[in-house]
């Protein structure tokens, strides 16, 4: 799978994003989605984050973890499909601040947090949501059961 990553922060060390890329590719794997997939990471900060939250969420907060998938069909969109098109999942966009601060407060590692949101985010590429109870439990178990055969365990 071919990911783009961005570091707007310049503060994610690069054994983060080589252990993120593993992550994504062991989640993609899992989920049955071929290898010539696109995607895009992103890290920001609060504020770049709080912009995204507020303009395209209309909350206006500082958030974790955005994820803007490709695949969603929207009405009367026209839909564009042809076999030499690589599948673009979309972009996923972290608060490293927000990372850093859930890291502290939950007890665990900078590490283990961001692995934690970009699962998150990489399994609302794929559809998945927590809208209601019962699609909330089958996406956090979804997480979990990736975060725990790659090997991140709270």
């Amino acid at each position: 799978m071919y990911i783009d990553f961005h570091d707007n922060t310049n503060s994610v060390p690069t054994d983060y994003i080589d252990l993120i890329q593993r992550l994504l590719n062991f989640a993609a794997k899992k989920e049955g989605i071929t290898s010539e997939a696109e995607m895009s990471v992103n890290f920001v900060d609060n504020k770049e984050i709080q912009e995204l939250n507020r303009n395209y969420r209309q909350k206006d907060t500082p958030t974790d973890v955005i994820s803007f998938a490709m695949q969603e069909s929207v009405e009367g969109e026209l839909e564009i499909v042809g076999e030499d098109m690589p599948l673009t999942l979309g972009d996923i966009v972290i608060s490293v601040d927000k990372a850093k601060e859930q890291a502290m407060e939950y007890g665990h590692t900078d590490e283990r947090e961001l692995a934690f949101l970009t699962v998150h985010g990489f399994l609302h590429l794929l559809g998945y949501d927590h809208m209601n109870k019962a699609d909330e439990e089958k996406m956090f178990k979804r997480q979990e059961e990736i975060l725990g055969e790659f090997g991140i365990e709270r």
